[in-house]
């Protein structure tokens, strides 16, 4: 029962985070043609096509622990792993690249220095790195390694939910806290089937949330700034 419970807890957040992407990203990317956007440059496209393919990657994994079919799931998993080395790769070029043009930014920050905005998707990438790799050190530990890469897919969120208009208005704290809101449903999950908390949920959940102001209150330092001209020279 507790087996089951689990299994569809996972499948089920999978499922959320796919929701929030395509809404996220359906007027600037998905379904672009139908939208006046502006054009977008080839490193936005491949970006966004290891974004996806690590989401549906994400939900195929989790739905065949669902189905017991770990098998597969442990031969997707090198797939994984180079899928995830590309993103970070490809996220740190991308996020400099921006800066550098001076692409605007969403929401209150389209008037920030490009420089305080770059630390927001590079610590992104630094937090997704971290969470995955343990994820795939984890790998021969099923509870470590699931929680891991949960809070790894929900650290991409941000982008997403930041392109929802009614988030987007708002500015970073609150598409900031509707991805603290996805880390609270992990740690309830863990409390309410387990009447602990794993450890993995407590301290990788607080290192994912306590990142949010973190960064914000690291790209004013003069230290970032400095390390960020040198960046985008």
């Amino acid at each position: 029962m507790k087996a089951g419970r689990e299994r569809w807890f996972f499948t089920g957040m999978a499922t959320t985070v796919v929701a929030i992407v395509v809404a996220g990203f359906t007027p600037t990317y998905y379904l672009k043609p139908l939208f006046a956007t502006p054009a977008l440059p080839l490193s936005i496209h491949i970006h966004g096509a290891l974004f996806t393919a690590w989401v549906l990657l994400f939900v195929a994994q989790t739905t065949l622990v669902a189905a017991n079919r770990t098998d597969l799931h442990r031969r997707l998993g090198a797939v994984g792993a180079v899928l995830a080395v590309t993103m970070v790769v490809s996220g740190a070029t991308l996020a400099i690249e921006s800066a550098r043009m001076a692409r605007p930014a969403l929401g209150v920050l389209a008037s920030a220095a490009p420089l305080f905005v770059l630390v927001i998707p590079l610590a992104s990438v630094v937090v997704f790195s971290i969470l995955a790799g343990f994820g795939l050190y984890y790998r021969r530990r099923a509870d470590a390694h699931k929680r891991f890469m949960l809070l790894a897919t929900i650290a991409l969120l941000p982008p997403a939910l930041g392109r929802m208009r009614v988030l987007n208005a708002v500015g970073p704290q609150a598409f900031f806290g509707v991805t603290v809101l996805f880390i609270a449903a992990v740690v309830a999950y863990d409390y309410w089937t387990r009447r602990r908390v794993h450890a993995v949920s407590l301290w990788g959940g607080m290192f994912l949330a306590l990142s949010f102001p973190g960064r914000i209150a690291l790209g004013g330092t003069d230290a970032w700034l400095a390390f960020a001209r040198w960046l985008v020279r």
